[in-house]
């Protein structure tokens, strides 16, 4: 399993976008301090032609990890491009993992807005 290092960057609207590129079915990605961006959405886009899901993780130690939810309470498993989701929690860190899948290779994007 490798870690993939994500990539954040600021819009000049206070916009966070984070970015983990090239996770595989073994990969995870970086975790990430988000916490200040209570609203939070999240796609994964790429190649899920051999059952590719990323579960979108939530930690406040950054060691135990949780399945992080949309609002309806179901876990975030991303399955097709086409599908963001909002991300009911706001953890101190968050995390792409990629859960199933063969020779699939997906990027995560989050963008996490702040209130106010």
């Amino acid at each position: 399993m490798a870690t993939r290092a994500a990539s954040l960057h600021k819009t000049n609207e206070g916009v966070a976008v984070v970015t983990w590129e090239g996770i595989t079915e073994n990969d995870d990605g970086a975790p990430v301090s988000l916490a200040a961006y209570p609203d939070k959405t999240v796609q994964a886009v790429g190649d899920f032609t051999s059952g590719g899901a990323i579960t979108m993780q939530g930690s406040n130690d950054g060691t135990n990890w949780a399945t992080l939810t949309n609002p309806r309470g179901d876990a975030i498993v991303l399955t097709a491009a086409t599908q963001i989701e909002v991300i009911a929690e706001n953890p101190l860190y968050i995390r792409p993992i990629a859960t199933a899948g063969s020779g699939v290779q997906m990027d995560v994007i989050v963008v996490g807005a702040p209130r106010g």
